[in-house]
């Protein structure tokens, strides 16, 4: 059991301290018994505290979340209320002067209230509020309480292990799966609206400008000739979209402030694009690129196929697998056998340091209680895997690798495509969310393009959006962790100048990025790969989360 010194307890013990060298140097024997009268009773005070602390947990105090669920879903950027209850089942009253809920970094977790006094034998209700920024599955771990002991000149920690999930939803998915089920809405979301899509029909589409790989027969010469460019006629048929929706979920793009990387806002992008289809009564396929296919789920319709889509957005871009985390197999290891001890009920006293396959064991018996049942991570072995997989089963954060991945997004995008080419029923629209190719030639994904217009598929791509993360506000680097002349050297700058600064390297940064971009649109443009922007709602979406979260940012649990 650790104990704290109160700033009360600080300032007697200096006087102490002080009363006792001013008798020495006066040579007052009355003053140094004074003075060793104070640090005495600073000693017999942090005694006493040991024992009423220890009889307040001996008698019963404990922390029970409301309900008897212990996982609930939530949009991102929402905010949900959890109730607690602490109990204390002594005969005297307890004090604590702070109440902080242990919880996964990519949630922001404020307590109501904080501070206060659980009567003897009594119960006390507190709200915890939590705001969820980022999609995936997160744990809230439980609660952490700083007591009072009986003199009030220590505080000791006491945390309570009660872990509690947390799924994090796209926002749209998450109306989509809220929507009413069965009877008559069941037969209206079955039947659904044909979508008229290109093909050999009767009907003239549009007359567009003409693209590789379109045939002879479509040229429409007169207007051509009017024009004074090459035109296409597209016609349509009334046929119901089968629709491919790509995301490349390279690790990279993670980067940039909570909720407002540039994946994040690609998440809620595709989610758009897959609900406005399902509810159409298209077909959907989803695959997730990270750097090679990760997820593939088949093109399908209705609301069971819309939950497993919602499912493999939420997960499917995690940081667990060994090759997109920062973690190695010792980082994991140390995660997991702090989290793991207040859960045991030995507090694993058994198992000796560096004993990871013995701690390997223990996490796996211990999975059982996780509020997710989630898949085995990548990893260099089958210990390291476990250990990986009971991170992912209570959500503790795995922070993103922050080397890029090697291989080239253009090539893994156009394997992609090559896979929608060969994929049965045939695919007649493709959505492309991921970063665009390099300045130099996309040969392959050129030809991958050419391949499915050649078919009347239609490709279109949608680019990340680094804007909302180069945007205020900015948070200051803090000075990492430790002591000695290396954390010395690496202190962070004063906040005054990095406010002045941060405005003038974001738009730096800023405006080669819209550069790049630019230059990388026409590139797509040209090999026949229609190029979409953002929705306004989406953006809107965005903003507002960024807002929640950072502009009236709680306390970090």
């Amino acid at each position: 059991m650790q104990l704290y010194p109160t700033r009360t307890a600080a300032h007697l013990a200096i006087a102490g301290v002080a009363v006792m060298g001013a008798g020495l140097i006066a040579r007052e024997p009355a003053i140094v018994g004074w003075g060793g009268a104070l640090l005495v009773a600073i000693a017999l005070a942090r005694g006493v505290t040991l024992v009423s602390v220890a009889r307040i947990r001996a008698a019963g105090f404990e922390m029970l979340w409301g309900g008897s669920r212990r996982t609930l879903r939530s949009a991102r950027g929402g905010t949900v209320e959890i109730e607690a209850e602490v109990r204390n089942r002594d005969t005297l009253a307890a004090r604590y002067v702070k109440l902080r809920a242990i919880a996964s970094s990519q949630l922001d977790v404020r307590i109501e209230p904080n501070r206060g006094e659980v009567s003897a034998s009594g119960r006390l209700k507190v709200k915890v509020i939590v705001q969820t920024p980022r999609v995936g599955q997160h744990g809230l771990h439980g609660l952490a309480l700083e007591v009072h002991g009986a003199p009030g000149l220590f505080e000791v920690p006491l945390t309570f292990a009660n872990p509690y999930g947390i799924e994090v939803l796209p926002r749209p998915f998450m109306a989509y799966l809220t929507q009413p089920r069965g009877g008559r809405s069941h037969i209206l979301a079955a039947s659904g609206r044909p979508g008229r899509v290109r093909g050999e029909g009767d009907d003239l589409r549009e007359l567009r400008e003409h693209q590789p790989g379109d045939p002879f027969r479509k040229i429409a010469w007169k207007a051509s000739a009017r024009r004074g460019t090459l035109l296409v006629r597209e016609f349509e048929r009334e046929e119901r979209d089968v629709v491919w929706i790509i995301v490349d979920a390279a690790v990279e793009l993670w980067a940039g402030p909570l909720g407002r990387a540039p994946l994040d806002l690609m998440i809620d992008e595709a989610s758009a694009i897959a609900t406005r289809h399902l509810g159409r009564g298209d077909r959907v396929g989803l695959m997730i690129l990270a750097p090679g296919p990760r997820v593939t789920i088949a093109p399908d319709h209705g609301p069971g196929h819309g939950q497993k889509i919602a499912h493999a957005l939420t997960v499917g871009c995690c940081t667990y697998d060994a090759d997109r985390s920062e973690l190695d197999e010792a980082d994991v290891a140390s995660r997991v056998l702090e989290h793991l001890r207040p859960l045991d009920a030995r507090g694993l006293a058994d198992v000796r340091r560096g004993d990871l396959d013995r701690l390997a064991a223990r996490a796996e018996s211990m999975r059982a209680r996780a509020p997710f049942s989630a898949p085995a991570p990548l990893g260099r072995s089958q210990r390291e895997r476990t250990l990986r997989r009971y991170l992912a089963s209570y959500g503790i954060e795995s922070p993103a690798r922050t080397e890029p991945e090697r291989r080239d997004p253009a090539v893994v995008v156009a394997e992609a495509l090559g896979h929608v080419a060969r994929a049965k029923p045939r695919a007649s629209m493709v959505y492309v969310l991921g970063p665009p190719p390099a300045d130099a030639q996309p040969g392959q994904l050129s030809e991958a393009v050419r391949r499915l217009s050649r078919k009347a598929v239609r490709v279109m791509w949608t680019l990340p959006d680094f804007e909302p993360g180069l945007g205020p506000p900015w948070e200051a680097p803090r000075p990492p962790e430790g002591d000695g002349d290396d954390a010395q050297q690496r202190q962070a700058p004063p906040d005054k100048v990095f406010h002045e600064l941060a405005p003038i390297a974001a738009e730096a940064v800023l405006l080669r990025a819209r550069a790049a971009q630019t230059r990388r649109e026409a590139a797509l443009r040209k090999i026949g790969v229609r190029v979409l922007r953002l929705r306004a709602s989406t953006q809107a979406a965005q903003r507002a989360a960024a807002a929640s979260s950072d502009g009236a940012r709680p306390p970090q649990g």
